[in-house]
């Protein structure tokens, strides 16, 4: 299958080409005919997947074939809610991208910086309008935005937007969006308000569900590391010195923790930055840009703040801290091996953690290749204590030994192969400030 069976129109291949995409992966290659057909749409699909070309290429077909039609002014037709300013950016920078050659104009708006720059391009016209709902919701009650023409309304990663508290704002929005509209609905899980949600405002849909949230992709080569809490400092710069780690993603569990691995790390030699709730718009999207283009080697992340991180060839996702959420970790690892690549993927895991990783292998229904040869082991006594053998898919793992400091991990290259369109980030996490709007 490629671009040209989708039926797609010339100026969109065109620019599928010039961006080197050839092969449709599975959710574009279902969900694109769908939307060309005018139906609703509820997917359901893991990190990595290509989700946003999946919308944003139909998108932009349709609303061309409109326009040579009808020949109407410049009011937003379609309109895409995202949670954080960074995939929001990223979303943006798909249909600049896939959208070259139609004329078409799109434009991304977001809270944390000054409007001024929005409301002037608003009033220029755009036919396409990314937001995050807190900024949107303020630009429609200064009248700056308007949605009575709207023909096309995606909501993108639900799930986060109901973590993070942005339920109510989306209601709202949808409340002045026309009823008779075509509506997309994406989320990588689907809890009981997430369906409810998505059954109030989809109409008919179809459905598209590509590798469940419960599965780890198989190019992801995973590793395991009993490690005492005190150590994992040592043991993160242990696996640091090995240059064929190109880009790490390192995950942390708080705001403060994130900060801290990147003060140890900086005293060291390695230049590192942490992205969170906690730091400017402006700063969080600098770090963002040092790590894509290698300024900054690892970039520290808590789970909400890492929503928009979108990485062609990162190499190496670290959980410095098991997340306690089983479905995080699905999400976190998904950072690598997107798109037909191969990654790596560590997790630590000390002795309060341990209840969080049999949690973890229940969920994917596999045990985590545990890496014996490192030199900071937690006690094999320990560990065996706690890892009841036939719980949750631990009793295929052996405790580590208690010695053994030379380096016997396997490493493998994570460069891009494939040439699909990835898009939608995820990772779970709990509403973080600073990303509201």
């Amino acid at each position: 299958m490629s671009f040209e069976n989708l039926k797609l129109i010339e100026p969109i291949l065109r620019a599928l080409k010039t961006e080197g995409y050839t092969t449709p992966t599975p959710i574009q290659e279902q969900a694109i005919p769908i939307i060309l057909e005018h139906k609703d749409l509820l997917g359901c699909a893991q990190t990595g997947t290509g989700k946003t070309a999946a919308f944003a290429i139909p998108i932009l077909q349709l609303l061309y074939q409109d326009r040579l039609q009808h020949k109407e002014q410049k009011t937003i037709k379609a309109i895409i809610l995202t949670p954080t300013r960074e995939l929001a950016i990223q979303i943006g920078e798909s249909f600049a991208a896939y959208g070259k050659h139609t004329g078409l104009k799109h434009l991304v708006i977001f809270g944390g910086v000054s409007q001024n720059p929005q409301t002037d391009a608003l009033r220029r016209g755009v036919d396409i309008l990314v937001a995050t709902p807190g900024r949107l919701l303020d630009l429609m009650n200064q009248r700056f935005v308007h949605l009575e023409h709207i023909k096309m309304l995606v909501l993108d990663e639900a799930d986060r937007m109901l973590d993070m508290g942005f339920v109510h704002d989306v209601k709202k929005v949808i409340a002045k969006v026309p009823a008779k509209r075509q509506t997309l609905f994406f989320s990588a899980t689907m809890p009981n308000e997430i369906q409810q949600l998505a059954n109030s405002i989809l109409r008919n849909p179809e459905k598209v569900e590509v590798t469940p949230v419960s599965s780890t992709a198989d190019t992801i080569q995973q590793s395991l590391f009993y490690v005492e809490k005190s150590d994992k400092r040592s043991l993160l710069i242990h696996l640091l010195k090995d240059r064929t780690i190109k880009t790490a993603l390192v995950f942390t569990r708080t705001k403060h923790g994130a900060d801290k691995v990147v003060k140890d790390l900086t005293r060291v030699g390695i230049t590192a930055e942490a992205i969170h709730g906690n730091k400017s718009q402006n700063a969080r999207q600098r770090a963002l840009t040092n790590f894509k283009n290698r300024t900054t080697r690892v970039l520290i992340a808590t789970d909400i703040a890492a929503r928009g991180i979108d990485i062609d060839e990162l190499t190496h996702v670290i959980n410095y801290e098991l997340p306690n959420i089983p479905e995080t970790y699905v999400h976190r690892i998904g950072r690598t091996g997107r798109a037909g690549a191969s990654g790596i993927a560590f997790s630590f895991c000390d002795e309060e953690e341990i209840d969080f990783l049999k949690d973890i292998h229940k969920l994917i229904a596999k045990a985590i290749p545990v890496n014996e040869e490192h030199p900071y082991p937690m006690s094999p006594t320990l560990v065996a204590k706690k890892m009841e053998p036939g719980k949750n898919g631990s009793a295929q793992q052996r405790p580590p030994r208690s010695s053994g400091h030379r380096d016997g991990k396997r490493r493998f290259g994570g460069n891009r192969t494939g040439g699909n369109p990835s898009g939608g980030n995820r990772s779970g996490g709990n509403r973080s400030d600073g990303n509201r709007r």
